[in-house]
């Protein structure tokens, strides 16, 4: 598929796998992206899963004919975009591999690769003739050690790793100016990005959320660059809608959150799912934006989403065993991991005889910074107005 002249996509959708690294659902499929860039040698940016070698080979010969493929340059060393690698190899006996000294021992430790390598830092170029030369910038952290990002000089062109990418296959053309979809997405929106928000809000939520810090550190070493277009490794090649997507990053990665409340509840026998619910009337009655989950029966991938989006978190749950009960406490325990900052917080829940996780749940809190609204809602046995008053939480919530 033809980006520009100097630039081909070779990479592929998968369909049938239900969980990114084994957690994370794909109701929309994935893309694993990988490019060609064409100068007096080719260059081959990232690779995809090796289960798609022969689809992927196929796309690659492609574009090249009979001309070798002269380097291999590897952004980011997940499988997911590093494990075709060893069959490149074989396809290519002489291409050499281009990457930083973090990736060299993970080569060794993935592949068993340790010949024919190029190591490369920050600012470094490579000159593929004709005009064509990459430049290399390390982003570590972003999410792995060794993650770097190329930079095509001349067609304005970040070919980005894992960053700006997003959950969800890719219908038809790859490119955003090109009227790129979201697999399965029925609306036809003018704009691709706003049907990719919610995938690369929970991806980068589940994914890349920890790393706040060395995302805002890229975003800075990179802001001088003449940016045009953004060849991540998941999802669209952003053209058009650059600003936004990077817009988003920006946020997401200083954990501001926009107005609007993440409810997030598990329930035993009911009644802390019956406050869930009357709070979510009370904040839909306000016009107050929010969003529901119950822990117990959907992914918790949806509710880091949210959690990363709103900036505010309702959280319920009743006491188990004098402690939170373990849904709920996987979900803190999760934006903890991911250093999640700036949020207002609400508990709520009931108990039989004994309360407790109310109080552990605002512990929780307090420990990751978060605002208290109130010393929370508690309520003994089945639950009621009159016991647990969710208009008056829902005020408080909605200021």
């Amino acid at each position: 598929m033809k980006i520009t002249d100097r630039i081909r996509y070779v990479g592929v959708n998968d369909h049938c796998k239900t969980l990114f690294e084994g957690l994370w659902p794909l109701p929309f499929g994935v893309s694993y992206n990988s490019y060609l860039v064409f100068g007096d040698r080719i260059a081959l940016i990232d690779t995809v899963e090796e289960e798609f070698g022969e689809e992927y080979m196929g796309k690659i010969r492609e574009e090249t004919g009979d001309r070798p493929v002269d380097y291999l340059i590897v952004n980011h060393m997940e499988p997911d975009h590093s494990s075709s690698m060893d069959f490149i190899r074989r396809e290519y006996p002489g291409i050499r591999i281009v990457t930083n000294a973090k990736a060299v021992p993970m080569i060794a430790g993935y592949y068993g690769i340790t010949d024919n390598i190029i190591t490369v830092k920050d600012g470094d170029t490579l000159d593929l003739g004709n005009d064509t030369v990459l430049k290399f910038y390390m982003t570590p952290m972003v999410h792995w050690p060794e993650t770097m990002m190329t930079w095509l000089i001349g067609e304005n062109t970040l070919f980005a790793g894992d960053a700006f990418g997003t959950f969800g296959a890719v219908d038809g053309p790859v490119t955003d100016t090109g009227g790129a979809r979201l697999c399965g997405w029925l609306d036809a929106h003018a704009d691709t990005f706003p049907e990719f928000r919610s995938e690369m809000t929970r991806y980068y939520s589940n994914i890349v959320g920890k790393y706040g810090i060395p995302v805002q550190n890229a975003l800075k070493k990179l802001s001088a660059l003449p940016v045009s277009r953004i060849c991540s490794t998941h999802g669209p090649v952003w053209e058009r809608q650059i600003t936004e997507v990077v817009s988003l990053y920006d946020r997401l990665s200083r954990y501001e959150g926009e107005h609007g409340v993440c409810i997030v509840y598990a329930s035993m026998y009911g009644n802390t799912a019956k406050a869930a619910r009357a709070l979510e009337s009370e904040l839909a009655a306000r016009g107050v934006p929010y969003a529901i989950h119950d822990l117990a029966q959907e992914n918790v991938s949806y509710a880091y989403r949210d959690a990363f989006r709103f900036d505010t978190i309702a959280a319920g749950s009743p006491t188990y065993n004098n402690c939170i009960f373990p849904p709920v406490a996987a979900f803190m325990a999760g934006l903890c991991a991911r250093t999640l900052k700036n949020r207002r917080f609400l508990a709520f829940g009931s108990y039989t005889w004994a309360g407790g996780s109310v109080r552990l749940l605002n512990g929780e809190a307090q420990n990751l910074g978060f605002e208290l609204l109130s010393e929370g809602f508690a309520f003994a046995q089945g639950y009621s107005a009159e016991k647990c008053d969710m208009s008056a939480a829902a005020d408080l919530l909605a200021r």
